[in-house]
């Protein structure tokens, strides 16, 4: 069983902007190295690496930048954002396995200055791959980027559950306030409020602008070891308590129209399933959830999947202040991707690092157990972290 084997022991990261000014292999650098003083070891300690199929930077070159040498255990994990957790998982396996001791996860680029995902690609159709053959449905008619995808399962979810467009302003107005009171976030003392949101310029109905995450520049990087190795390092460990990977039937990239009802995702009720097993937790024994914000919409069909309301119910659930820093489920206390950064979910891990350490900017009380989700609409990831108390 991997639940309590291992730990993340440092996590790093570099400031967050919209132009950086350097490679994003310096970037990664910069994270690792970073994460690594974080925990008190050297690079020549590491002997592992993980990131994410869409990283440009090769594990042996962010290896050589950072001064790691022989590597044991290397792996990528696909599908965008829904990776995020994954390399934690990955590397969790690779430490209790015994293949790696200590292993880096890491995520960099200039998403805003350099290339930025949310531009439509008319060349996502028409590539003799099984994606370009998905994408051959949708693209042709003007279904390019992330954000009308998600707008389709958007008008499907209010025109089924009555959901409105301040139910998904409220999302993005909680995450605005907590990002208003991290200094590290990019929108740090900019808070909006619901008005704003819904002032805010159409991006594809029923979509404004304040629904849709961050373009970012930046890195992270996360230590994973021994639970055991982990406790005699320079910071308190955040053990891993669960760690999973999930895909539902019938799953497309963002586009899973298919299936015979698209109100919900099923992919993270596939995760969802193996994290509370893996646990021996539930929700009520979850003090914060950091979710995956690259879009509002998603975020209460995620509190649905992940049984913390009842389907249809997140609308409701969002009205009483819930998901606000004194609510009953702090959602994304650093700010998420719509209010710190958009690193691929990467600094929500990070962030839930914090939380279980007692050290967060917006450092919530009594904090035992921190669920994180990874990207959602694709193929994804989860974690449980769990302190060591």
């Amino acid at each position: 069983m991997l639940s309590g084997r291992t730990a993340v022991a440092g996590i790093g990261a570099t400031e967050f902007s919209k132009k950086s000014g350097r490679s994003e292999l310096r970037l990664a650098a910069e994270a690792v190295l970073a994460a690594l003083d974080d925990a008190g070891l050297s690079p020549g300690e590491v002997d592992g690496m993980v990131t994410y199929t869409q990283d440009s930077n090769q594990e042996i070159a962010v290896a050589r930048e950072a001064g790691i040498g022989d590597l044991t255990f290397f792996s990528r994990v696909e599908y965008g954002g829904g990776a995020a957790c994954g390399t934690v998982a990955h590397a969790a396996m690779a430490v209790a396995t015994g293949m790696a001791r200590t292993v880096v996860c890491y995520r960099a680029f200039n998403e805003r200055s350099g290339r930025r995902f949310g531009q439509p690609n008319s060349r996502l159709t028409g590539e003799p791959t099984s994606q370009g053959l998905e994408m051959s449905w949708h693209v042709p008619y003007g279904l390019m980027t992330p954000a009308a995808w998600v707008a389709m399962f958007a008008r499907r979810y209010m025109h089924t559950y009555g959901a409105t467009s301040e139910d998904f302003g409220r999302v993005a107005v909680a995450m605005r306030r907590h990002a208003a009171t991290n200094p590290a976030a990019w929108f740090y003392r900019r808070p909006i409020t619901l008005e704003e949101h819904q002032a805010s310029r159409w991006i594809v109905e029923p979509l404004h602008l304040l629904d849709c995450c961050q373009e970012s520049d930046g890195g992270v990087a996360l230590v994973v070891t021994s639970a055991e190795r982990a406790r005699d390092l320079r910071r308190s460990p955040a053990l891993i308590t669960a760690a999973a990977q999930g895909a539902g039937s019938g799953q497309m990239m963002m586009t899973s129209y298919y299936r015979d009802d698209m109100t919900g995702l099923p992919e993270i009720a596939v995760v969802a399933r193996q994290l509370w097993d893996m646990s021996g937790l539930s929700p009520k024994d979850i003090q914060t959830a950091i979710l995956y914000d690259h879009f509002t919409p998603f975020v209460l069909a995620q509190l649905e999947e992940l049984g913390f309301c009842a389907r249809g119910e997140a609308p409701d659930f969002l009205r009483d202040g819930t998901i606000e820093l004194d609510g009953r489920l702090p959602v994304n206390p650093h700010g998420g991707q719509l209010g710190e950064a958009y690193i691929h979910g990467m600094n929500g891990i990070a962030e839930a690092v914090r939380q279980i350490r007692g050290t967060a900017a917006n450092q919530l009380p009594a904090v035992r157990n921190v669920l994180v989700t990874a990207g959602t609409g694709v193929p994804t990831s989860g974690l449980i972290l769990s302190s060591d108390a």
